[in-house]
């Protein structure tokens, strides 16, 4: 009797998981608000949006790689606002701009993949350093990606040294961690680089097809993810963005969706599928949210525009010991 009444408690538990993971994945559903930019090479033009970040003044900036410009709209109504950067050899223009990020002060970093170049800008978008450059030696990089900054350090995905280089914002190298392999800790192609609001940093490992989670100093602490197309698996893991509730979102580039995590790598929810109709993706990059309307950006690279959706909540029926439906308060 007693053996039977473990059995059925552990089962009781392992459903009242399972229904509180359903409930939270049932109130995280996204509707398609609007796209932003179409395809050309003109203002609010795009030929291959990658990475975003948010201006001191609430702006949204998109890097595009193909024509090297920084565009900026209004994250509200989409409206094409500026631009900066461009195709050139000047200190303020750009050759193939990925990473970006934004410091306290309102200052821009932007990563050149080809050159190995960090940009600053401040928050006019006037160009004030440049600094690493293209190579594997400690303080270059090659092929830069999808960056973030925490505490006075920017953390640069490396994804042609299969490592992390870490600088200060004066541009003075500090230090790096990874290396190319598959172990927990190891990189294979790091695509993305971002800090929850506890300060760890979440490392999309592309070529891994995993999500890996790192302290500041560059300690591995868990590894979330595997090869495949089923729910909580990856097929080359571009994007990380988080909601105000710390879950992680993931874009794929190989699965053309969106898959959503708690900050532990539990899976809760995901949307989208390749086309090129509202909702639908080709190869999305990078990812950002709002978290003060919760509103979501993803980069629909192939589609050359942005999408935008909105979060749209549920009603939540929450369960009770006697094992009924509580209703809805009325």
């Amino acid at each position: 009797m007693f053996k039977a009444l473990v059995r059925l408690s552990a089962l009781l538990g392992v459903w009242l998981i399972l229904s509180s993971a359903e409930a939270v994945a049932e109130q995280l559903k996204f509707e398609h608000l609007f796209n932003i930019g179409s395809a050309g090479v003109g203002e609010g033009e795009f030929q291959y949006a990658e990475d975003f970040a948010f201006s001191k003044e609430g702006h949204l900036l998109v890097t595009d790689a193909s024509h090297a410009w920084v565009q900026v709209f209004d994250k509200i109504t989409g409206k094409f606002m500026t631009r900066f950067g461009g195709q050139g050899d000047d200190d303020h223009q750009l050759d193939k701009p990925e990473g970006i990020a934004v410091d306290s002060d309102g200052n821009i970093f932007v990563a050149d993949y080809k050159t190995g170049f960090i940009k600053k800008y401040d928050a006019s978008y006037k160009w004030l350093l440049t600094f690493s450059e293209y190579g594997s030696e400690k303080g270059q990089n090659m092929k830069s990606e999808f960056l973030d900054i925490r505490d006075g350090r920017l953390y640069v995905p490396d994804a042609g040294n299969h490592r992390i280089d870490v600088f200060d914002l004066s541009g003075n190298f500090l230090f790096d961690f990874g290396v190319y392999g598959s172990a927990l800790g190891q990189l294979n192609s790091p695509e993305a680089a971002k800090f929850s609001s506890e300060g760890k940093l979440y490392v999309a490992d592309l070529k891994n097809d995993r999500v890996q989670v790192f302290n500041a100093d560059g300690r591995a602490l868990i590894a979330f993810g595997r090869g495949g197309t089923a729910a909580g698996e990856f097929k080359a893991p571009a994007g990380l963005a988080f909601d105000k509730d710390d879950n992680v979102y993931v874009t794929e580039i190989g699965n053309n969706r969106v898959q959503v995590f708690d900050k532990t790598g539990r899976f809760l929810t995901m949307w989208g599928r390749t086309g090129s109709g509202n909702g639908q993706f080709g190869s999305p990059h990078g990812i950002i949210i709002d978290k003060a309307t919760g509103n979501v950006y993803v980069a629909d690279t192939a589609n050359k525009r942005v999408q935008v959706f909105k979060p749209v909540h549920g009603i939540e029926i929450p369960f009770n010991p006697r094992g009924e439906a509580s209703q809805p308060a009325r």
